[in-house]
């Protein structure tokens, strides 16, 4: 939902409670890290880690790069997957889920997208280490473009530097750096 000039999405999970997103720096990303003092909110910004960690208080620390990505409208691929795996693909609300599993039901690869006002967004796309350079994170990218209503959406996700080069070599483009700060639970 849109709040103070980005927007605010509950994800309500324990890592993560909330986040904030913004487009670029604005002195209201200022004003909201003065007011926020619990963990496991994030406030993530379009531009550079440099920009955004000088805009907030010293106990906001800055996580690791990431790189807004755009790839353009148009038709997903068939999800395809290795000998050994399956899909299971599931929509909730607006939410569609799509999670691969080993032979032995173990998690291998999972994803959330969402389609809102022409954009379909791509989340939290992670594929289990050992499972790894096998094809799963493409097939988890196409299963969950099935879900995708319009195929005019404007199709995004944030990637970390090890995704960069897959969403790369399936044709997505990096826009701009994105930048993540969040307060670290003391231990």
């Amino acid at each position: 939902m849109a709040d103070r000039g980005g927007l605010r999405v509950d994800t309500a999970m324990p890592e993560e409670q909330r986040r904030y997103v913004f487009s670029g720096p604005s002195p209201v990303i200022t004003q909201l890290a003065q007011e926020i003092h619990e963990p496991h909110v994030f406030i993530k910004m379009c531009g550079p880690g440099a920009l955004l960690q000088s805009l907030v208080p010293h106990r906001w620390q800055l996580q690791p790069a990431g790189y807004l990505m755009t790839k353009e409208a148009g038709r997903n691929p068939v999800p395809s997957l290795p000998p050994g795996y399956w899909l299971q693909v599931q929509t909730e609300g607006h939410v569609t889920t799509a999670r691969i599993f080993a032979e032995d039901d173990t998690l291998a690869a999972s994803g959330y997208g969402i389609e809102y006002d022409g954009v379909f967004v791509f989340d939290r796309i992670a594929t289990v280490p050992e499972h790894q350079h096998q094809g799963l994170g493409a097939a988890i990218m196409a299963a969950l473009g099935t879900a995708q209503q319009s195929q005019a959406a404007q199709r995004v996700l944030v990637a970390t530097e090890a995704g960069r080069g897959l969403y790369t070599s399936i044709g997505w483009s990096v826009r701009t750096h994105f930048s993540t700060v969040t307060i670290t639970p003391p231990f």
